[in-house]
């Protein structure tokens, strides 16, 4: 053991320093402060149904009627208790708060894949904090996408295992990926998870053709039979997870279309184009790689009070203060994007070695780093160039599934200074070697540092600082200041303030590529050591991400975790009155925000909105049909919609009305009508009374007795027990009825039953389930048993305990080997 200590002392000191770090970043957290996150916020008020059932009976509910009329809850929160990647990441999460633990995942991932590929500690260190501190991995934490964030941060070991692979180690390896992988799956954010396979897809071809080369095929094929072991078994333990998302996926905006499209005459399959592509990284937006402040920063970017906006508004006789005020208001980022959160930046010592590592790294790495770079930044341009996404996202398996395609880029950023490290591990190691390494390096400083000179000096000249809304902001501005002058002259004021942050910053990359390549000129002129270069490196980079993240998260963004919460879902004076009906389960719109893109009326209410990426195909078919541009009170009152609440126009006064129309929890019909298809369906929902008329697709037809239906005289049917997933009701009919339920129709685990008896559960009115129900007086219950959540589970302890077992094999076999 003294040994053990000792072989691998520094390991453990870098290990240290990783936490220490970590600790720094967020010192607020230990001061019982928590993140300000808008996705938490929404996830929070989402999940408050389910976790309050969860109390009540030891387990979370498998469904909610908290959104969108009702959906599965293992889309919004699942336990995951046969997986064995939960535990793990839950002793993380006890050791290091969230999003400590996060920023750790990623500095170790990051170090463990310098470490395979057999770089100096010191270095791999230095790796690691370029990869970890990427502005997007701390941008993407402020912003509350905790899923993708932990996506990301598994990355650098999945692909450290595969190379592991690829280089002979087959136990280690092989177990190495199988256990990264069910991680990487384990924390579900699938989109992060599908880029690293294109990126590793690439590797896999790269590889192929050096084999073919080499004539290894042999190798090659017995690696990669070794890696399609660890996948089966890595997707065995998230069985739980990928079974229900997969099932449930086909039945979203993420699936095909149930309504033909009007152009195309086609039902489409996957997401809308415009809406995948809505978030497209500009193609001149990349020169932030280097420049952090190139296109402005974040969308609410702070202007200061030295800045020309704030001179022009004093001139004007506004005072100091208001001043600032007002100038913060204005877009500081002037890119295409609807809204960014700030700038995809990977450190410009960083971005320097990179161009660096292209002359002077040789081998299969390079070649894979520099074709995957390319592509993964092709398709990142979404709509601004359109020729390889288009490919993609009409070819390529399951891409279409995805939006924001920018976020692709987060394989770029681990793969820039993947290439970085490896040119000053080059250097370190061969620079004899390397013909006119002089030059190269001096060539690398002239193009990487002359571009940031030029733009420093002449921004103007590169840049144009305004976008296709440039017209738009003026004529805005115009039209709130009253002269037209006046608005020419302000947004003159604000893009001589975006050319200034695009030169300071400039400068500032300047100064680090100066500082990068001095190091590595004394370093092959022989003035400094290796050690040396790497020490200072390491700070000039740490230094240099830090700052340039904690522009966006930084103390600032954390506030008393408890106040917080109590002010996020503080319940209105509306709340409280709608929280008088002690009425089982009717539903709220809230139309004080966009009901269809906020889940905070979730927090108190079954909501009829709510926020969520994967909405049932059906329910956003209804919105788009059906509440575009005005409220269909009928759709509404067939989701039992009793309560709208309002505001008036300043935001101020909000007030609740009862809708007396809504139908109820369940009604029986006077007559069902039939239709050809779902867009008849549609169209008939437009305009009806829900309580008298049922539309029911004709695939339906043959589960429908229509001789012994009969107009229900004197019926009754009523809800007598709620839970999300078990609900009872009570009828009374003297004959054979048709009842409709205000519940919305998934036949992936829904099933009902008559006194015990199943029976078939019926679509009608477009998404609402409805029966055909027996005469006289009987119990109706609706029960939630997904199948593929019980073989999920099953799949997943089974893998899970393979997992272990083959873990402790090869750690038995290492040990026993190193005796």
């Amino acid at each position: 053991m003294k040994n053990w200590f000792k072989q691998n002392s520094t390991h453990l000191f870098i290990v240290i320093s990783f936490i220490i770090l970590v600790f720094f970043y967020f010192s607020p957290v230990w001061q019982g402060k928590s993140l300000i996150q808008s996705d938490v916020i929404q996830a929070q008020a989402s999940q408050k149904e389910l976790f309050d059932y969860k109390a009540q009976d030891g387990k979370a509910p498998l469904w909610t009627n908290s959104m969108f009329g009702g959906m599965p809850t293992y889309q919004i929160w699942a336990s995951q208790g046969m997986n064995v990647g939960t535990y793990v990441l839950n002793v993380l999460k006890t050791v290091f708060p969230p999003p400590m633990d996060v920023v750790l995942i990623y500095l170790l991932g990051a170090y463990y894949l310098f470490s395979v590929l057999r770089v100096r500690a010191w270095l791999a260190a230095l790796g690691a904090i370029a990869i970890a501190f990427t502005s997007y991995n701390f941008i993407y934490i402020e912003a509350g996408h905790m899923n993708k964030a932990y996506a990301i941060a598994f990355m650098a070991p999945v692909i450290a295992s595969v190379i592991l692979c690829y280089r002979g180690n087959k136990l280690w390896g092989t177990l190495s990926l199988a256990i990264f992988l069910a991680l990487e799956l384990r924390v579900n954010h699938y989109q992060m998870t599908y880029y690293l396979f294109i990126g590793l897809l690439v590797y896999v071809i790269v590889e192929l053709y050096y084999a073919l080369k080499e004539k290894q095929l042999k190798a090659f094929l017995q690696a990669s039979g070794l890696q399609a072991i660890a996948l089966i078994l890595a997707l065995g333990v998230n069985a739980s997870a990928l079974l229900t998302t997969y099932e449930y996926s086909k039945l979203t905006i993420r699936g095909k279309a149930n309504i033909v499209h009007v152009d195309t005459k086609e039902n489409t399959k996957g997401l809308d184009k415009s809406y995948a592509y809505e978030w497209s990284q500009g193609v001149g937006e990349s020169i932030t790689f280097l420049i952090p402040n190139a296109y402005g920063g974040a969308s609410n970017g702070e202007l200061g009070e030295k800045s020309e906006v704030v001179k022009f508004f004093v001139s004007k006789g506004v005072p100091q203060g208001q001043a600032v005020e007002m100038a913060q208001g204005l877009p500081t980022y002037w890119g295409e994007k609807p809204f960014t959160a700030g700038p995809w930046y990977f450190g410009a010592g960083v971005f320097f070695l990179f161009i660096l590592g292209l002359f002077i790294v040789d081998g299969k790495l390079k070649w894979w780093v520099l074709s995957t770079s390319i592509l993964i930044t092709l398709l990142s341009f979404g709509k601004n160039f359109d020729l390889v996404s288009n490919i993609f996202f009409d070819y390529f398996p399951m891409y279409n599934k995805f939006r924001a395609v920018e976020s692709i880029l987060v394989i770029v950023a681990v793969l820039v200074p993947l290439l970085a490290v490896l040119a000053v591990n080059e250097l370190i190691n061969r620079k004899e070697q390397i013909k006119e390494v002089d030059k190269k390096l001096l060539y690398a400083f002239i193009a990487v540092g002359g571009l940031s000179l030029l733009i420093a000096l002449l921004p103007d000249l590169f840049l144009s600082f305004k976008n296709t809304n440039h017209q738009a902001l003026i004529d805005s501005l115009a039209q709130q200041v009253g002269d037209r002058t006046i608005a020419n002259e302000l947004v003159a004021a604000l893009l001589k303030d975006r050319a200034s942050l695009a030169s300071a910053d400039a400068f500032r990359s300047f100064a680090i590529i100066l500082i990068t390549f001095l190091m590595l000129w004394f370093y092959i002129k022989q003035k400094v050591g290796a050690n040396v270069v790497i020490g200072i490196l390491t700070v000039v980079f740490l230094v240099d991400l830090w700052s340039v993240d904690k522009r966006y998260l930084n103390d600032a963004s954390f506030v008393d975790a408890k106040a917080t919460s109590k002010q996020v879902f503080m319940e209105r004076e509306v709340d409280q009155l709608i929280r008088m009906d002690k009425d089982l389960s009717y539903r709220v719109i809230d139309l004080t925000t966009n009901p269809f893109s906020d889940a905070r009326a979730s927090y108190y209410h079954k909501s009829f909105g709510g926020y969520h990426a994967a909405k049932l195909m059906r329910f956003q078919e209804i919105v788009e049909h059906q509440f575009n541009g005005a409220l269909n009170e009928d759709v509404l009152d067939m989701f039992n919609v009793r309560y709208l609440v309002t505001s008036d126009q300043q935001g101020s006064q909000q007030r609740v009305t009862r809708r007396s129309s809504a139908a109820g929890n369940a009604w029986f019909v006077e007559r069902v009508t039939f239709v050809k298809d779902n867009s008849q369906e549609m169209q008939a929902i437009s305009s009806f009374d829900p309580k008298k008329e049922a539309f029911v697709h004709e695939e339906f037809k043959s589960k429908i007795n229509a001789e012994r239906l009969m107009r229900p005289s004197n019926a009754e049917i009523k809800l007598v027990g709620y839970h999300p997933d078990h609900m009872e009701y009570e009828y009374s009919s003297p004959n054979d009825a048709f009842a409709v339920f205000s519940e919305v129709f998934y036949d992936k685990g829904w099933k009902a039953y008559v006194d015990g008896e199943e029976v078939p559960i019926i679509r009608a009115d477009y998404i609402l389930r409805a029966l055909q129900l027996p005469g006289g007086n009987h119990k109706v219950s609706f029960k939630f048993e997904p199948q593929s959540h019980v073989i999920g589970d099953m799949l997943s302890l089974i893998c899970s305990i393979i997992l272990v077992a083959g873990a402790a094999f090869v750690i038995f076999k290492k040990v026993k080997s190193a005796n």
